[in-house]
């Protein structure tokens, strides 16, 4: 097929292959080829690279595609046992804040992933006690599960308490690989000493929070 120059419709050619690039330099299989309706691909060595369709690109990294934070609005006591974190929750809602793409999606304290990929979870919490002459130690863990059944604590922050009124930090991070966004869940375990030991929570500044970003695909 010859290369056509038009004034109207501008220059056009052979569609193309990856394999067999339309438009190449000196390297016969490294080009740009159109191989359908509304699709550019791009190939080195005969490999496809990068793909722009009317859907999207894909073959590139796009950055962050999912971001977001939720916090715990109120002060959670201690009961001298280990409970997950089911109530209370919500998504920053400060000035300035925003999240990236669709976002988690928490029900009880189970959190949803809105889509498949590699998510970095960061948790931290700060404590308080007004209990005066113990040494009292509070637990945040990181809890996933693969099957939507059966949860695995993958992570754990402590924060300890001396002397009354004390405040202190806990944290805890893990990466989780979401092959499946209807099995892979991740929920929120924490363990109190003692009712005089509080997880602080606030709802207009972050005491408390719960970061989930994608930082890569599965």
């Amino acid at each position: 097929m010859a290369l056509n120059i038009n004034g109207t419709t501008g220059i056009s050619g052979v569609d193309g292959s990856v394999s067999a690039p339309a438009v190449t330099g000196t390297d016969s299989n490294t080009g740009i080829t159109f191989p359908s309706a509304d699709t550019i691909k791009f190939a080195t060595g005969g490999v496809e690279r990068m793909s722009i369709t009317n859907s999207g690109i894909t073959g590139i990294t796009a950055g962050i595609t999912e971001a977001d934070q939720w916090r715990i609005t109120s002060n959670l006591a201690g009961s001298g046992a280990g409970a997950y974190i089911t109530a209370n929750w919500e998504r920053n809602d400060n000035a300035g804040f925003e999240k990236i793409g669709t976002g988690m999606s928490e029900s009880s304290g189970v959190f949803s992933f809105p889509e498949t990929g590699k998510y970095m979870i960061m948790a931290k919490c700060d404590i308080y006690s007004s209990r005066n002459g113990y040494n009292y130690y509070q637990r945040l863990e990181i809890h996933t599960t693969q099957n939507n059944s059966s949860y695995t604590s993958q992570a754990t922050g402590y924060g300890s308490h001396a002397v009354q009124y004390t405040r202190s930090e806990m944290s805890a991070s893990f990466i989780f690989d979401v092959t499946d966004v209807s099995t892979h869940k991740v929920k929120f375990h924490q363990y109190t000493y003692h009712g005089d030991s509080l997880i602080l929570g606030d709802s207009t500044n972050n005491v408390n929070n719960f970061t989930f970003l994608k930082i890569g695909t599965t």
